[in-house]
């Protein structure tokens, strides 16, 4: 409240002008603590051989372009996809066409999409506000998002563990809904939570998460600090104990795998694996990320099939047919190291080095329009071809106990 001038009279009303000037400011202090991406594209290459391959593995160490991969250089047959600081677009695209390296715009305006994302989130809490209703075809901040017997079997489900995914933790809260209105009605899901209990983690990076709302929408890691480095954050997913600190992750903290100080160093990652050890009955782990269309098996650190890589490349295969009679979505299936590339220190791999048999890696929507910017009219759709995957799983592990 403004203090009472002398002769207590209130002060005049400010003119409609600085009022809107005031307000517009206010507005753009708000958008401005959060990064802006105008101009940044996301380009799409799809390398001719293992030495283009190289060339694009160069650009990630410079840090001068601040290049984001989204998708990294893995092999010729995978598509390469990177966003590009506006600043930089025309340094990079003059080096990948002095490569000889064709590309695509995938992208063409970050920002433009990131603005839409918002429009939308704030339409939805409109609404919400209104009708005292959870809307599952938006997303939502960190602050708006079981108990089991021990010595049952047990099934773990996270999503979110990379910041910016955020369909994940989307399909996370409808899964939840499905799980919870389902049970007693449906009898394949009644019949499963009858033998065995679930847990769900839905946001398995939360102060990665939360940054991503508040300062940086397409930030990955979590937000730890990293002593001696101005650089903040550690890739939970390539800080598990298999295959630590091997390729496809990186020693610099400034890197987008950047995979910690030693293995399980992070809250997110050791809090999930001493749960898993000291319950010592789970027989399914599904870690839900994005994007991609795949659904990957151990390993991703070691080039030998695991002792049941039939029977994951079987059930893999089932799981992948229920999902696409849904909407029709087309996902590939097999191992990580052969299907998407090396990947060391994950999630699933170190699950199955813990008798966790039956580990499985969500990728989801899509291959490559919207990338991490997945619309959230895609959400649902998303959620609903993917629950029959992971009933498919689940339910198998219930037909196949060990």
């Amino acid at each position: 409240m403004l203090p009472m001038p002398a002769g207590g009279r209130a002060p005049a009303p400010l003119p409609l002008t600085m009022r809107a000037v005031l307000i517009l400011s206010f507005l753009l202090a708000a958008t401005l603590s959060q990064k802006m991406f105008s101009g940044d594209q996301v380009l799409r290459i799809k390398a001719k051989d293992e030495k283009q391959l190289q060339l694009l593995r160069d650009l990630e160490d410079s840090e001068d372009l601040k290049v984001d991969f989204w998708h990294a250089p893995a092999r010729p047959s995978l598509p390469v996809d990177m966003r590009v600081p506006f600043s930089n677009l025309k340094s990079v695209k003059n080096y990948l066409n002095s490569s000889g390296i064709s590309y695509t715009i995938m992208i063409e305006d970050v920002q433009v999409l990131l603005d839409e994302e918002r429009k939308g989130m704030t339409a939805s809490r409109r609404l919400e506000r209104s009708t005292s209703s959870f809307r599952y075809n938006s997303y939502h901040t960190l602050e708006e998002f079981s108990t089991g017997n021990k010595t049952r079997p047990a099934i773990w489900i996270d999503t979110g563990i990379h910041a910016r995914e955020w369909i994940t933790q989307a399909t996370g809260v409808w899964t939840a809904m499905k799980i919870a209105t389902d049970y007693g009605e449906e009898p394949v899901l009644t019949d499963v939570l009858n033998h065995m209990d679930i847990f769900l983690e839905v946001v398995t990076n939360p102060d990665g998460f939360a940054y991503t709302h508040s300062m940086n929408r397409l930030w990955r890691k979590n937000r730890a600090i990293n002593p001696n480095s101005t650089c903040k954050g550690v890739d939970p997913n390539r800080n598990w104990r298999s295959g630590f600190g091997g390729a496809g992750s990186s020693n610099n903290p400034c890197s987008e795998t950047y995979h910690g100080p030693f293995p399980h160093s992070e809250p997110e990652v050791a809090s999930i694996a001493n749960f898993i050890q000291k319950h010592k009955h789970f027989k399914v782990l599904i870690s839900i990320h994005s994007y991609s269309q795949m659904l990957l098996y151990p390993y991703g650190y070691r080039k030998e099939p695991t002792h049941d890589n039939e029977e994951l490349d079987n059930l893999a295969r089932d799981a992948v047919e229920a999902l696409s009679q849904v909407h029709g979505t087309e996902y590939v299936y097999g191992r990580t190291i052969s299907t998407i590339y090396v990947a060391n220190g994950i999630t699933i791999d170190w699950a199955y080095e813990h008798d966790v048999k039956y580990s499985f890696t969500f990728e989801l929507r899509d291959t490559g329009i919207y990338g991490f910017l997945l619309p959230a009219s895609q959400i649902i759709p998303t959620a609903e071809e993917t629950w029959p995957a992971i009933l498919t799983i689940m339910k198998h592990a219930r037909d196949n106990p060990y």
